[in-house]
Parts: structure tokens; C-alpha cells; sequence
């Protein structure tokens, strides 16, 4: 996939999101697609369907509106990360995602959310909810 190709594919899931029709979130979405955020959002939705519904939610209880402020793209490897604006209910709120493609359709296998703001109250540790970051190498150590 060209980087324009992620782009692409990228803007077409940000006009479906912003749209709140759960399958135009669901048809940018590979079948075994898996959309990790942080705690507090239900854990990872699996599935376009379930992560337009994710997503329909949002706009239903919030108004969001979403806008891409950067793309970063590497298609060597199928990967695009992208800086977020979302303005919901009178907050803004910024953000990232990291984004992995199925390099025969195009379509997003996998993102990960990741929010500009601090951990939750009492957590000990600021991560994505089910992400899982022993079994892909992450440092676990505290």
C-alpha cells in the first residue's frame, strides 16, 4: 500500500466516524479488525461492526466531531500514525492513533487510541485497556 493509500483509507474512516452510520465505520474495517482504547470506553471493540457501533455511540451521546491534524505514514510496513482533534459537548480534546493496514485490501486491521490527557485516578498504569503489550515485547517492568 502507497502512503496515499493509507491517507485515504485513513480520511474515508474519519468522514464515516464523523457521520455516526455504523457501517460506513464498519466497511474501513479488515473482518478480525480490533480497536484498543484507553479504560473507560468499554475495551477493545472487535470487528467493524462493533467499532462503528463504538463510534455511532459516541456521536449520539456527544456530538463528537472529529478532525485529522497530522499523517504520518510508513508503507513499507503498512503503519500510519495520525494526531486527532475531537470537539465534543463544548471540550476539545486531542489525541493520537496508530494504525495498521491489510496490505491486500487496504483496509485498517488494528488501530490503538491513545488520549492527550492523564491517567485515571488510582490507576497504576497508563495504558490501553486488553492491549496486549507482554505478548508484543513491550517493557512490562515498572
Amino acid at each position: 500500500m502507497s502512503s496515499s493509500g493509507e491517507t485515504d483509507a485513513i480520511h474515508r474512516y474519519f468522514a464515516a466516524c464523523n457521520t455516526g452510520d455504523v457501517e460506513a465505520v464498519a466497511a474501513s474495517f479488515a473482518t478480525d479488525a480490533v480497536h484498543y482504547a484507553p479504560p473507560g470506553y468499554g475495551g477493545p471493540a472487535q470487528g467493524g461492526q462493533a467499532i462503528g457501533e463504538v463510534i455511532a455511540r459516541l456521536v449520539r451521546a456527544t456530538a463528537s466531531r472529529w478532525s485529522i491534524d497530522q499523517v504520518v505514514c510508513d508503507p513499507g510496513s503498512n503503519r500510519a500514525v495520525i494526531e486527532w482533534t475531537v470537539r465534543r459537548a463544548g471540550v476539545v480534546a486531542r489525541g493520537t492513533d496508530w494504525y495498521e493496514f491489510d496490505p491486500g485490501t487496504g483496509l485498517i486491521t488494528e488501530i490503538r487510541l491513545y488520549l492527550a490527557s492523564p491517567p485515571a485516578a488510582g490507576a497504576s498504569r497508563a495504558e490501553l485497556e486488553g492491549f496486549p503489550y507482554a505478548e508484543r515485547g513491550y517493557t512490562m517492568n515498572s
